[in-house]
């Protein structure tokens, strides 16, 4: 196992449950006590976990895992929604993307349609995350608006005043959420406040909004609500969804397409 994937493994264990042992830590990477001391200490340098004796805990109370140290968890299940949610896409709209590893893979599933190749524009692409205005960039037939902002660094998203006022100013055919939670009594969620008002936003300039979410995300709540059920218009989940959760979304009036 590579550094960077041990790295990213210890920072989701750790996320999940608040505090990891060296001797854990080895045991369910298949490494060495020593391995696992050195990394620890490597990202206690940068300020990624707080070091203790025999272990590590998150750093600060409340803790999200960066994006870039994210790892695949639920890999195939986001490339499989990512691929029906940009089916849903026609050639020559205006999508709304928000960050997040779901959205992400949306981006990528867009910029590899074979009818979306050519076009002037194929698509418009506004977004807030700069890791997918990057990587669509590079996409001479998609027309990439990004808004303006202040950069948070967990998710590569620019939120705040500056991206409030971009986004006042156009309109979206479809705007793609990806969530930390959604619940059909709570709604859509973020981890942060600022993060969830640019969401709440780009979903009200859209004509309809699409949820893009694993089944691990159902059912949750998060801290900063981005819209309630009942302004989503299609969630894209996994097969892993329970019917009881679906059924509650499609009485709320969604439609619910699960892969």
């Amino acid at each position: 196992m590579s550094r960077d994937a041990r790295w990213k493994a210890l920072l989701e264990l750790l996320v999940e449950r608040g505090r990891l042992d060296v001797e854990d830590a080895a045991s369910v990477l298949g490494v060495s006590a020593a391995t696992i001391r050195r990394d620890f200490d490597q990202l206690a340098e940068q300020q990624m976990l707080v070091r203790t004796r025999g272990g590590a805990v998150v750093h600060g109370v409340s803790y999200e895992l960066p994006l870039r140290y994210k790892t695949a968890r639920h890999a195939s299940e986001k490339q499989r929604i990512a691929k029906a949610v940009a089916e849903l896409v026609a050639p020559g709209e205006a999508v709304g993307l928000t960050g997040g590893t779901t959205t992400t893979e949306v981006a990528r599933a867009l910029a590899v349609r074979a009818d979306l190749a050519s076009g002037s524009p194929a698509l418009t692409v506004v977004t807030n995350a700069l890791n997918i205005a990057n990587e669509l960039a590079v996409r001479p037939q998609f027309k990439i608006v990004l808004t303006g902002g202040v950069a948070r660094p967990q998710s590569y998203e620019l939120i705040g005043p500056l991206a409030n006022g971009v986004l006042s100013q156009v309109t979206l055919d479809v705007a793609v959420l990806g969530v930390v939670g959604f619940d059909v009594v709570h709604g859509a969620a973020a981890h942060d406040e600022a993060e969830a008002a640019v969401n709440r936003l780009l979903c009200e300039r859209a004509e309809r909004v699409v949820v893009a979410a694993d089944s691990s995300k159902l059912g949750r709540r998060a801290f900063a609500r981005i819209c309630a059920a009942g302004s989503v218009d299609t969630l894209v989940t996994d097969a892993a969804a329970g019917p009881e959760t679906v059924r509650g979304f499609e009485e709320a009036g969604l439609r619910v397409l699960t892969v």
